[in-house]
């Protein structure tokens, strides 16, 4: 008989599926006899990210870290444990008059989760990735002590684990700062492109805006190919806001959520109904140019109002791949990969486009650097690999690179500045994939 301890695991994709140790707890003393009695392990966070990130022979789940030690609303200064959510934060800062300064496209993951990933979002060109607004942590080394790292403190371990995957420690508790806002609505612009040359001069043209996301349609080809919407935004003051919205700022009507009750059949999701699902989201925006005020759920975290919109896939599971490409070739490189996944009927109905500001040269683990960057859902077939293949080569040829945080598939040759992290038991399944393969 297995231990109760023993479980199947898998994150937002479904894909992969480990049957590995998971333990969670809420006491450093009793964290520390855990990372003593183990040779390998890897933290958790609330599993929303992708692929095969934060799985691993032994995991920890910082589910139990969910508490909130300091508010400094002065100053916009929040300290907590690392398993609190996004979610948690914001339920607390926004009435007080603060918002994330940087938030992914989910805000159901732990701030724990948001530095080893170092998670960036709409405006990344404006405002960098999460680490910039981090001011300190508390991190679980190999050997159970517990250290504070900032830039002044530790701060080779600080930037190890800024991006780090998890690879240097268990991190316990975070002080980050927030930023100040009059409402929770964005003034925001959407704007149709009918191609890769409009939508990529609408980037251009938009980067004075704090926040710029594109949906594309990656089935199209030919003088339609990156047919997309941009939308851009920036925080509401309140004097802008409509009667109705200016009344309570600050606060937002309860919405209904709904479920997916069950994994959709795998015949749903394929090319045909991607291709139907593309043409009516861009027909459905009648005018060129649509400017309105939405609030910051429906703006920053549209897929967040769908519980367990991740079973829309199937039981097989997807996998989202994200690259960037630098800044000069970024129009080039984003044509090859959207004609090479047009030609394979691999389509994906959530395809975004962000434009990436300069890199923080001291956070040599995290993702961004200047350039295009675009994400892609993509549902597991046996043709899959083979697609990730050609796109790996792409993104390969042009300079650019996948991010660790949605990688499940991708080949190890773009994925060998993870190597960059020493450690002898915080270990990933991805880690052990990328290291094996450079073997």
């Amino acid at each position: 008989m297995k231990p109760n301890f023993i479980q199947k695991v898998t994150n937002w994709g479904n894909f992969p599926v480990v049957e590995k140790e998971m333990r969670s707890e809420d006491s450093f003393k009793k964290i520390k006899e855990f990372v003593l009695n183990h040779n390998e392990i890897i933290a958790r966070g609330n599993g929303r990210c992708y692929g095969d990130a934060s799985l691993g022979e032994t995991i920890f789940s910082t589910k139990k870290l969910n508490k909130f030690i300091s508010f400094d609303r002065l100053n916009g200064i929040i300290e907590c444990e690392s398993g609190v959510l996004l979610s948690d934060v914001l339920e607390i800062s926004v009435p007080q008059g603060y918002f994330l300064y940087v938030t992914p496209g989910t805000k159901f993951i732990s701030v724990g989760g948001a530095i080893a990933s170092d998670v960036h979002g709409k405006n990344h060109h404006a405002e960098g990735c999460f680490s910039e607004y981090v001011t300190e942590f508390k991190l679980m080394t190999e050997n159970g002590n517990i250290i504070t790292c900032s830039r002044e403190e530790n701060s080779d371990k600080f930037w190890a684990t800024i991006g780090g995957m998890g690879l240097t420690g268990i991190i316990l508790t975070v002080k980050f700062k927030l930023k100040n806002i009059e409402s929770a609505y964005i003034r925001q612009e959407s704007i149709k492109a009918e191609n890769l040359d409009e939508i990529f001069r609408l980037f251009e043209e938009s980067e004075n805006w704090t926040y710029t996301v594109a949906w594309i349609d990656c089935l199209q080809k030919g003088k339609n190919l990156g047919r997309s919407i941009l939308m851009r935004g920036e925080h509401a003051f309140q004097h802008e806001l409509p009667q109705n919205m200016a009344k309570q700022p600050l606060r937002l009507k309860k919405k209904l959520q709904p479920t997916v009750p069950f994994y959709f059949p795998g015949f749903v999701l394929n090319a045909l109904t991607v291709k139907i699902f593309n043409l009516l989201y861009y027909k459905k925006q009648a005018k060129k140019e649509v400017k309105s005020f939405v609030d910051y759920e429906t703006f920053f975290y549209p897929l967040d109002a769908i519980n367990d919109w991740n079973k829309i896939y199937g039981k097989a599971g997807f996998i989202q791949y994200q690259m960037v490409i630098p800044k000069e070739t970024g129009k080039e490189g984003m044509k090859k990969i959207l004609e090479t996944i047009a030609a394979s009927g691999n389509g994906s109905f959530l395809a975004v486009l962000k434009l990436f500001g300069k890199n923080n040269p001291e956070a040599y683990n995290s993702f961004p650097f200047e350039g295009y960057t675009l994400a892609l859902d993509f549902k597991v077939n046996s043709k899959l690999e083979k697609l990730v293949e050609k796109l790996d080569n792409i993104v390969q040829q042009f300079g650019g690179r996948i991010y660790l945080t949605k990688d499940s598939m991708s080949r190890s040759s773009l994925t060998n500045y993870l190597k960059n992290i020493q450690s002898s038991k915080f270990v990933s399944l991805q880690h052990k994939r990328i290291i094996n393969n450079n073997s």
